[in-house]
């Protein structure tokens, strides 16, 4: 090997390890960054678990969102509070209610099945002070409203005036309830039914008479609330059927304790017509834009005693499966819910039997206390099975009568 060769290969040699030299240098510059990062790295999430673990000692921690609905207790148990232990109604509605919407048991009812018909007055609502509330009423419209007064019929009037002189003497002739109704009817006629809810909704705002702490819209029995409430948690559909104007009805279950729609509320019924509709018939009429549906002045029909029947099979169709009542105008609806039903029925009367609470009448009360031993229903005794009538800060008034005797 001459020089010239010698010296290209040191020169290769010298090339070679230059080039090493470069890589090993790089390669222990990127240990060393990588070190230096990670340090850094750490440093900083040390940092942020110190300030978080600060925070936490100083801010409470919030509580994990849920998805969870509250569970609602819809035991009879729980909402029947104002219902005494002892109380019948309130030992076997209870249990039937289990029964009927277990889907294990023989006396599963389907929802679409589970239909109650509650009369109005008496049942739901007082109808003594001192007499139904459509009728002081109607005694309000007649004898007291200065805006229509002036205007009332002869009929009207007589009818107002003998009314009020029987309830001051203490007795009611059954002789004017003809009377009564075509008063009621023609006493609002031609009013359209908005005028008609607010003239009841003012008149609801007028103290009762009876009772200290209550206003007239107010005599709910809230323990009969508290059975519609329940019955109404365990998917039961819920009808008044009363013998009270059906637009009277709904002016007063409206804005009230009770969440009971218009379409589920029947009672007596009255011609309507449309406001430019005239002497016409309504075969002969087309109601326009301009038009107003507004009352009549005759009553159609009158929902008691068998008519409540009718009304139900008409307006239902339906067998309800339990019925609620007070008077013998309620007989014929208990007796149509509790005949052939192919559901487990049953039956419940009101007995008036509570002189210090309520104006009771012990006479009436005895003897639906024995209908319903006639006639295996189920009777409710307002004095011994209820609480509380109208709920707390509501006393009855003492009469004159009462006081002296």
């Amino acid at each position: 090997m001459n020089k010239r060769q010698v010296s290209e290969v040191w020169r290769y040699i010298a090339v070679i390890l230059i080039a090493v030299t470069v890589a090993l240098c790089v390669a222990l510059f990127t240990v060393i960054n990588t070190k230096i990062n990670l340090a850094r790295e750490e440093a900083a999430v040390a940092a942020a678990e110190t300030v978080a673990e600060t925070a936490a000692e100083t801010v409470p921690a919030e509580e994990p969102e849920t998805d969870e609905i509250p569970v609602v207790d819809i035991s009879g148990k729980a909402m029947l509070g104002y219902w005494a232990d002892s109380a019948p109604l309130k030992q076997q509605l209870i249990s039937y209610v289990e029964r009927v919407t277990d889907e294990n048991s023989t006396s599963f009812i389907p929802v679409e099945r589970r239909i109650a018909v509650f009369d109005m007055d008496g049942t739901l609502f007082c109808e003594t002070d001192p007499i139904y509330f459509v009728h002081t009423l109607m005694m309000h419209r007649i004898l007291d409203d200065e805006g229509y007064k002036e205007r009332a019929t002869k009929l009207e009037k007589q009818t107002a005036e003998k009314l009020r002189k029987q309830l001051e003497a203490g007795a009611v002739s059954e002789d004017l309830e003809n009377d009564i109704n075509k008063c009621v009817a023609s006493a609002f006629s031609d009013i359209t039914t908005e005028e008609f809810y607010d003239y009841i909704k003012a008149y609801k705002t007028l103290p009762m008479p009876g009772y200290e702490g209550m206003l007239r819209g107010d005599a709910w029995y809230q323990p009969m609330i508290q059975v519609v409430n329940y019955l109404e948690a365990n998917d039961f559909t819920v009808y008044i059927v009363t013998g009270t104007d059906r637009i009277i009805a709904r002016g007063l279950v409206h804005d009230s304790q009770l969440d009971i729609p218009d379409s589920h509320i029947i009672g007596s019924d009255r011609t309507m017509r449309a406001s430019g509709q005239g002497d016409k018939d309504a075969l002969a009429y087309t109601y326009t834009k301009e038009d107003r549906l507004i009352t009549g002045s005759e009553t159609v029909s009158i929902d008691v005693k068998m008519n409540k029947v009718v009304a139900i099979s008409r307006e239902i169709g339906l067998q309800p499966v339990l019925s609620f009542g007070n008077s013998s105008g309620d007989f014929s609806m208990a007796e149509y819910v509790v005949t052939g039903n192919p559901y487990e029925s049953l039956a419940f009367m009101l007995c008036c039997d509570d002189l210090e609470r309520e104006n009771g009448n012990m006479e009436k009360a005895e003897n639906m206390s024995e209908m319903c031993r006639e006639h295996n229903w189920i009777p409710v005794s307002m004095k011994n099975d209820w609480t509380t009538i109208y709920g707390e800060g509501v006393t009855k008034k003492i009469t004159e009568v009462e006081a002296a005797g």
